[in-house]
């Protein structure tokens, strides 16, 4: 019982921690890759942020983070937070850019505002690799969220680290085992969410 209380405390935490950083990122992210649009010098100086951190190893990122925010939840998840923005932002801006200009200018010809513009043409577009960004996104803070264990997130991590320092197998895969679960669950939830947002014109897309 004692075992089965310390995973579920710990798959919660860990899941907080997810989503919780899944949605700051989202949050961060999307309205970058908005404004990007507006703004070569900001899409410039935003990507190449954004490569620039997903270029430095995850261990790397949650050291940098410790000197300045110590630790515990709040710098767990920025450090999680700048390894996920990538693929959001990139992905996100890609889709919102691929669109067939013949389309844009009819929009603006039949009177259609920026907001509705970017609503019903650009967004509908994107989606595909929007949610392509976020599931990676996701998978991605799901397993960074076990390394910042080091830095006292709690969650899985701290479970599976206790396992190695111990030579504990058990105790490995009692913490092994969800995370690698929920990033299953994670990946097939956003799937799902995605075909169910996806307009079917998109589904019907040679090569979809």
């Amino acid at each position: 019982m004692a075992s089965t209380a310390l995973i579920l405390h710990a798959t919660w935490e860990h899941i907080v921690l997810v989503y919780s950083t899944l949605l700051a990122s989202i949050l961060i992210a999307i309205p970058l890759a908005i404004a990007s649009l507006y703004n070569r010098q900001l899409a410039s100086v935003v990507i190449y942020f954004a490569n620039l951190v997903q270029a430095v190893p995850s261990f790397a990122v949650i050291a940098i983070v410790v000197p300045f925010l110590g630790i515990g939840f709040i710098p767990a998840l920025i450090a999680i937070m700048l390894r996920a923005l990538l693929p959001i932002i990139k992905n996100t801006y890609i889709g919102l850019t691929n669109v067939d200009p013949a389309l844009i200018d009819y929009a603006n010809g039949i009177g259609l505002s920026e907001w509705q513009i970017q609503r019903y043409i650009r967004f509908p577009n994107a989606y595909p690799a929007m949610f392509a960004g976020i599931r990676f996104s996701a998978i991605l803070a799901n397993s960074i969220a076990v390394l910042t264990a080091f830095i006292g997130s709690g969650g899985l991590g701290g479970i599976i680290f206790q396992g190695l320092i111990g030579y504990n197998a058990e105790k490995l895969l009692l913490g092994a085992i969800p995370a690698i679960f929920l990033a299953m669950l994670i990946d097939y939830s956003f799937a799902l969410l995605e075909k169910k947002l996806t307009p079917a014109y998109m589904k019907e897309r040679p090569g979809k």
